[in-house]
């Protein structure tokens, strides 16, 4: 068995994946097949001696639509294209309703095509207007028609079928008029509106065009994220050949090469380092801000940048087995998983279709050889229950909702992706948040400035730091630099900087400010690191100043000691601050009974503290990025609907393996593209503002659907003629239109409510 993906062009909505894939399962060789309609691509395995490629071509050809290999595609901007289309059929449309409605409404027209002087020719002009609609839409035909026929309905069949019976009965009455001088003197006579509705066909499908150019658009990023993750591997590699350096293309590196990086660089593969020692920023892989200390034995991963000295590693993983390379086939493997996402137009479309066909066949049949009621009324009953069925409020529920619903979002700052989307996020159970730069600001700040020594003060202590830590790249060390800038601190002179892996910096400091002699007794040399520094270089640390450490590390903070060759002198703490919004977005989750969790590639001590501070449910520390995307399946396991919220690119796989992913505004591009919806202020309170909105959407969805089920069961009957056999009303086609039309004002006006919609209070 081989295993093949290709995308497939021309689906429109979930009915559309289903047609495809049964057609493929059918199809003597594939043993399975999975076919996504987000991400519009096909996963199939296949017998090559039994299936050959062009048998899977035909199977997705023959229910009307378009199998296109990836070596094959020509990259083309089909957003444009829907655009393009869409633009012809609104200005047609707007004309074409116009011609129509404005006599009713005082519009006067010219003489020759005036409805009641020259009713044929406005006529005629209508046809004209029409026409470019329809072309313009011809897919709604090509493949509503196509899915009719092989017994699966969709949404295009919805559109095809309504818009078909509105014009060929415009068409019929149009040649009414001008052959029929019965027809036409009747209509002149009583200055009644022409019985044309060429306006409704081609205003339906203008407006579902406008839905499917926005469903377009989305979908067009889903390959963005893939993108923006391969182009964090390095091009290049240096290896080292007979003790000199060649630059050789990435894809020539092979396991065992002697692979040297210099200070600023990306690591290019992964590997284990066998010469020198530096600090490696991972953040683009862990999304922890704080780079790693690198020795000899340790392993570092491709795409992560060798900040501040010079290592050689041997490579031991290459081309796809890295660890970018297993992150991106994370995420392709999270997007081609089907989702059960909900679309209750597409699945009510299945029975609508053939339900309402039914009813107006055994009608006008009905009618035509039992009620003897003649070709013409039996006609006009077929046709009147087509058209008071006319899906436009149907077809609108959904779409209008969600068009205001984004909008809204976007206007508040909460930018969501498609309609699927804002449809999932009401189902959302969990909320999984990573931790550095969502929950906290992902950068180390001064938290805590503990004095040992009463012969300094605090900002003595922190200059003292500055000055010595001015020379370092390290992120504690910028901390301790920017909070003295901020400060308005001076810093002194360094003679001497001695950076000692793994423990801390050595530094001898020559005064520029009068009082330094005074203030640090004639000593010049100054230790600032861990514990073991501190014993190693100065003496034993008293018990007090340790058990103070101990507490501020337990509390999720990097404790610093800092001395000079006789004593300790003070503490220093740096620590990634939690955002101010993070814990009242936390407890607005809980008060509409979601589950908090959070995940994160720190350490359990940490991860703690944080959770305790902001009042997270479940904690997951120590996770790996790889292992980030396991935490969400458990999730789902447990039943859960899980919405991830995170910033960096190791979220990418848990982004795109959740229900729902939420990606913070100042993340990574590959964060924001594998996500569902934005956040792009950075205010952890839109994460339930987004869920409010799309329960209010949802809200109004179903109520719009109500309206729209509501005219069709109320209208359907008179239409048929059911209460005309005793003695009720026949409802003529004109009816028909009048009562569709309402319900597409009053679907349209609800979902207008939407933009009274309110966030909570931001932080």
């Amino acid at each position: 068995m081989e295993k093949l993906d290709f995308k497939i062009d021309g689906m429109s909505c979930a009915a559309c994946s289903k047609s495809a894939e049964r057609s493929l399962k059918k199809t003597p060789g594939i043993s399975s097949a999975i076919v996504n309609i987000a991400t519009e691509k096909a996963v199939i395995e296949y017998d090559p001696s039994i299936c050959s490629i062009e048998d899977i071509r035909l199977a997705v050809e023959k229910v009307g639509f378009h199998m296109v290999m990836e070596e094959d595609e020509i990259v083309e901007e089909e957003n444009e294209i829907v655009l393009k289309r869409f633009i012809i059929a609104i200005v047609f449309a707007s004309l074409l309703f116009t011609v129509s409605m404005g006599p009713m409404i005082g519009i006067g027209l010219p003489h020759i095509v005036s409805p009641h002087e020259n009713p044929v020719y406005h006529a005629i002009l209508q046809i004209v207007l029409v026409v470019p609609v329809m072309i313009a839409g011809s897919k709604f035909y090509t493949n509503g028609y196509k899915s009719l026929f092989n017994k699966s309905p969709n949404m295009d069949s919805l559109v095809a079928v309504s818009t078909s019976a509105a014009f060929i009965f415009s068409l019929v009455n149009t040649y009414r008029l001008a052959f029929d001088n019965e027809f036409h003197n009747s209509i002149l006579g009583t200055h009644q509106h022409l019985p044309l509705y060429f306006e409704s066909c081609g205003v339906i499908i203008a407006l579902i065009m406008l839905g499917k150019y926005f469903e377009a658009r989305s979908k067009a990023k889903t390959s963005k994220a893939i993108k923006s993750l391969m182009d964090l591997q390095a091009k290049t590699a240096i290896i080292e050949v007979n003790g000199e350096e060649k630059e050789i293309p990435i894809e020539n590196v092979e396991i065992g090469n002697i692979i040297l990086v210099k200070p600023g660089q990306k690591i290019p593969v992964d590997g284990t380092v066998i010469f020198g020692n530096t600090s490696v920023d991972e953040s683009m892989l862990t999304g922890e801000s704080i780079p790693i200390e690198k020795n000899i034995g340790d392993f570092v991963t491709g795409a992560s940048i060798n900040k501040n000295g010079f290592i050689k590693f041997r490579a031991e993983k290459i081309g796809k087995d890295t660890m970018l390379s297993q992150i991106i086939k994370l995420v392709e493997d999270a997007q081609n998983k089907k989702a059960p996402i909900a679309n209750l137009a597409d699945v009510v479309s299945g029975y609508f279709v053939p339900a309402v066909m039914l009813i107006s066949i055994i009608s006008a049949l009905l009618w035509f050889f039992i009620g003897r009621a003649g070709f013409e009324f039996s006609l006009t009953i077929f046709v009147s229950v087509l058209v008071i069925a006319c899906p436009c409020a149907l077809g609108l529920a959904t779409p209008t909702a969600i068009m205001v619903g984004t909008g809204v979002g976007a206007e508040n700052g909460i930018l969501i992706k498609g309609g699927d989307s804002l449809e999932s996020a009401h189902k959302i159970t969990t909320v999984a948040f990573d931790k550095t730069g969502t929950i906290t600001e992902g950068k180390p700040t001064v938290t805590d400035i503990y004095l040992v020594d009463n012969s300094i003060d605090s900002d003595e202590l922190i200059r003292l730091a500055a000055s010595s830590e001015s020379n370092s790249e390290h992120p504690l060390a910028e901390a301790i630099v920017e909070y003295a800038k901020e400060k308005k601190i001076d810093l002194y002179q360094v003679d001497r900087f001695e950076s000692i892996t793994g423990k801390g910096i050595i530094t001898e400091i020559s005064g520029t400010i009068d009082n330094i002699d005074k203030n640090i007794d004639n000593d010049k040399k100054f230790f600032i690191g861990n514990r073991k520094l501190i014993e190693e270089f100065v003496g034993v640390i008293d018990n007090k100043s340790i058990e103070k450490a101990s507490e501020l590390a337990n509390l999720g903070k990097t404790p610093m000691y800092i001395a000079n060759s006789k004593s300790l002198l003070g503490i220093i703490c740096v620590a990634d601050t939690v955002k101010k919004s993070s814990k009242a977005a936390i407890s607005k989750l809980h008060d509409m009974g979601i589950k908090v969790a959070m995940i994160t590639g720190d350490n359990e001590k940490t991860a703690r503290a944080i959770a305790g501070e902001v009042g997270i449910d479940i904690v997951k520390a120590d996770i790996l990025p790889s292992e980030k995307s396991n935490v969400i399946i458990e999730l789902q396991n447990e039943g859960e609907f899980v919405a991830m919220v995170g910033d960096g690119i190791n979220d990418a796989p848990a982004l795109a393996q959740s229900n729902v992913g939420i990606a913070i505004g100042n993340g990574t591009d590959v964060a924001l593209e594998s996500a569902d919806i934005v956040l792009m202020r950075s205010d952890l309170m839109d994460v339930p503002n987004s869920i409010k909105l799309s329960r209010e959407t949802i809200k109004n969805i179903k109520q719009n659907l109500g309206w729209a089920f509501g005219y069709n069961i109320i209208g359907i009957p008179f239409a048929a003629g059911f209460f005309y056999i005793f003695g009720g009303p026949l409802l003529n086609p004109m009816i028909s239109a009048a009562a569709m039309s309402f319900s597409s004002v009053s679907v349209v006006s609800n979902a207008l409510r939407l933009r009274k919609f309110k966030t909570f209070n931001k932080i």
